[in-house]
């Protein structure tokens, strides 16, 4: 007899967490949600978030999506977002992740690059009526089939998953539960440009497990996840997180920090996953005393050359890891034990999980290219995407595949300790507010905005960059930046800097 060994999914691990204890709590909106969607918050034990997934699959099933098409999501940090994710996998569809700040532009690009048969928004996120953005894309899209959001007052043509929720169906189909699957499409860009990156479930986990076993995250925890989930880091740390410990994962959406500090102490949640500027900022304050539950500290560098000068922690009751972020590339972690409360040195090589125990497992590789930049390989990067494209050659015998990433960030040894030095980012890139632009996109919008007008992007130490700017026609400048497909933060950004100015 022939026995296939399937290797586990997302959704596998969320079974298996049902199975032992479906009565725990497994989901926790954000205590402010009526204020961000118009909705009201929800908790979910795992018992009834399997039937929500349960009732969202069939959804998708009885919409006619085939197996392994690519179905887009754009949430905000609540649980629609996490039952969307597993519904699909459920149904056999790959995900496509689009951060919130996406307009009409970046969502068509999007969706016709990945062949996505469907789209997932919700009606309003904080003001912005995403489900008209939805909709104007999926009519740029050749290949939309169907689209579905949840909220009220959703358009005409646009399918409401609440109701699919309430209706229950148990529709399913088989799938295939293995692994090597591809799962989720994150999207990075490049000084080539925009480019989607696919992973497959293992890779997840591979992150996830790096991540949970470098910061020592108990079982059962419960987890506060105050990073946007629209990327491979942002799903691995909460998502992957909480399904490897089967906890509780408490969702905040980004960011009021006095509504953060509130929920936290509601659900005496013990770990808490955040931008790293963010978290050394709570540092600062007496944790003990405001945050009395929390034990483990996850701060993740969109900026990963920022951390060798980052302040050090000085929170003892409270661990540290700093979760090195190369946008969709990948990502290493290290947590501080020094006791000076300084970063980990990192050095070159590959890099177990956890870092400081013998005979840990491997959770990836780093080293410096010949050209002087860090690389990555290890099971949870996807090398594919970024790969060269093939040198000319009149030969007839394929180039061995590249097995690794060239992160572009500029890095040397330091001939002292030992340890990798990250110097720069990758040149010609801009990241503002968590998102990579190219430096010459920025160029041709300040272009846009007319003579007499400047378009610069300043230091943030919570997103990394904020764009501002001033115009002698302010009420040009901000509609030649939404013209452009930019964020109404960057159109605050631009404005008070103009008022300012």
């Amino acid at each position: 007899m022939i026995q296939t060994n399937t290797s586990p999914t997302l959704d596998g691990l969320f079974k298996r967490i049902l199975a032992r204890k479906p009565d725990a709590p497994a989901l926790l909106d954000p205590i402010n949600k009526q204020r961000i969607t118009g909705q009201p918050p929800r908790n979910l034990t795992f018992a009834e978030a399997d039937r929500a997934i349960t009732a969202l699959s069939a959804h998708f099933i009885e919409s006619g999506l085939p197996s392994n098409s690519v179905i887009a999501v754009q949430l905000p940090n609540t649980v629609e977002f996490v039952l969307t994710v597993l519904a699909a996998h459920r149904a056999g569809l790959v995900v496509a992740l689009f951060p919130l700040l996406w307009r009409q532009a970046e969502l068509t690009v999007a969706l016709n690059r990945t062949g996505a048969r469907a789209i997932v928004s919700m009606s309003r996120i904080d003001g912005v009526v995403h489900s008209d953005l939805a909709m104007n894309a999926a009519a740029e899209a050749f290949s939309i089939r169907h689209v579905c959001g949840f909220g009220s007052d959703l358009p005409e043509g646009m399918a409401s998953l609440d109701l699919a929720l309430s209706a229950g169906s148990t529709t399913s189909r088989s799938v295939v539960q293995d692994g090597r699957k591809a799962a989720i499409v994150s999207f990075d860009v490049t000084s080539d440009g925009f480019r989607p990156v696919p992973r497959s479930h293992l890779n997840l986990i591979a992150g996830g497990l790096a991540l949970s076993l470098e910061s020592d995250v108990p079982q059962g925890s419960t987890i506060m996840s105050a990073f946007t989930p629209s990327s491979f880091a942002g799903l691995t740390s909460s998502l992957v997180i909480w399904l490897l410990s089967g906890g509780t994962l408490a969702l905040q959406h980004p960011f009021d920090g006095d509504v953060l500090e509130q929920q936290f102490l509601e659900h005496s949640c013990d770990t808490l996953v955040a931008p790293a500027q963010l978290a050394l900022r709570l540092g600062e304050i007496d944790l003990a005393a405001r945050l009395p539950t929390l034990r483990t500290m996850i701060g993740l560098w969109r900026a990963p050359e920022q951390v060798a000068s980052s302040s050090p922690w000085t929170q003892p009751q409270v661990t540290l890891t700093d979760v090195y972020l190369f946008g969709e590339a990948g990502l290493f972690a290290a947590r501080r034990t020094a006791a000076d409360g300084a970063p980990a040195a990192v050095r070159p090589g590959p890099h177990s999980a956890p870092r400081e125990v013998p005979g840990s497992s491997i959770s990836g590789e780093i080293f410096l290219t010949p050209r002087g930049t860090l690389a990555l390989r290890g099971p949870m990067v996807s090398a594919a995407p970024y790969a060269p494209p093939p040198p000319p050659s009149d030969s007839l015998i394929a180039q061995p595949p590249r097995d690794y990433v060239d992160t572009d960030y500029a890095a040397r040894i330091d001939r002292a300790t030992g340890a990798i030095c990250i110097t720069a980012p990758p040149t010609g890139i801009m990241a503002v507010g968590g998102y990579r632009f190219l430096a010459g996109d920025l160029q041709e919008w300040a272009r846009r905005l007319g003579q007499g007008a400047l378009l610069t992007a300043l230091p943030d130490r919570l997103s990394g960059h904020r764009l501002a700017g001033r115009a002698q026609d302010n009420g040009r400048a901000r509609e030649a930046l939404a013209e452009l497909g930019l964020n109404p933060l960057m159109v605050e950004a631009f404005r008070d800097r103009a008022n300012q100015t």
